[in-house]
């Protein structure tokens, strides 16, 4: 079984032809032009242009949606349908890109009065696509997902990401990276692209992510993988502000008190 709405095949198609020029860079990487955006964080001709052609296919299927995208910004017009909108994220995980490592995605959600309907996280170089839509479940590629069954935190492997170069939040950050660490002594990745870490959760790769100060481009497509495929997600005090606080939690839900704990 698989997801087949026209929202996910619309998704789907303009990934597909948008991966098609992130594949054929990433084999030159070292003729790629950047352009330094921030510290820590990397702006390259591939992510403009995986966002135009991401945005061209969107816009032609619906041309009423709005899109809000990580570095287009707002993008409305007169007819604008403003229930429905478009989240992109061009490439998640662009200093993984930038070094040849092959671990980034394109990540794209559709919103609806607010609220996220569909998600898609999609790895070019595995060929793997998760997604989900609201009430239908999550799917890898064709295969239905679940989150992982391990209830006991000591057993866990956790994901993160870490703090930016001069980031305001940086010493929390390290603060709760120590806390895991040294409070439960489990492994813990880092692995470079929220998308896909949490992609991974809700695929039962790993068991929980934790991270604050994401953007909404960031987590949106994730948010829904995670809760269609049974998890939780949550700001780090346990509530359903992970937006408005920049905190989120996402796990398997068996270890989420366990994980606010070890935060407080």
């Amino acid at each position: 079984m698989k997801l087949t709405s026209a929202n996910i095949n619309v998704m789907v198609n303009a990934c597909r032809k948008a991966s098609r020029h992130i594949i054929r860079d990433f084999g030159e990487i070292e003729k790629l032009q950047t352009s330094v955006k921030g510290p820590g964080d990397f702006v390259t001709m591939t992510d403009k242009k995986v966002e135009t052609i991401l945005i061209e296919e969107l816009q032609k299927a619906r041309p009423n949606y709005s899109i809000l995208s990580e570095e287009a910004g707002e993008i409305k017009n007169d007819n604008s349908n403003e229930d429905f909108k478009w989240i992109i994220d061009p490439i998640d995980g662009t200093s993984n890109f930038l070094h040849g490592i092959p671990h980034f995605a394109i990540s794209l959600a559709l919103e609806n009065k607010k609220e996220i309907i569909c998600g898609i996280v999609f790895d070019p170089i595995k060929n793997e696509i998760f997604s989900a839509e609201k009430g239908n479940g999550s799917y890898l590629n064709n295969q239905r997902m679940r989150v992982s069954a391990r209830k006991k935190l000591k057993d866990c492997v956790i994901f993160t990401g870490g703090p930016r170069q001069n980031h305001e939040n940086k010493e929390k950050s390290l603060e709760e990276y120590k806390k895991f660490s040294s409070k439960v002594l489990i492994p813990i990745r880092k692995m470079g692209s929220a998308s896909l870490d949490m992609a991974y959760v809700a695929a039962g790769r790993c068991d929980g992510f934790w991270q604050r100060n994401l953007n909404y481009w960031d987590i949106a497509a994730g948010v829904l993988l995670v809760k269609e495929a049974g998890g939780y997600v949550t700001d780090f005090a346990g509530e359903d502000k992970y937006v408005e606080n920049k905190t989120i939690l996402a796990n398997n839900s068996r270890i989420n008190e366990e994980m606010i704990e070890v935060l407080k």
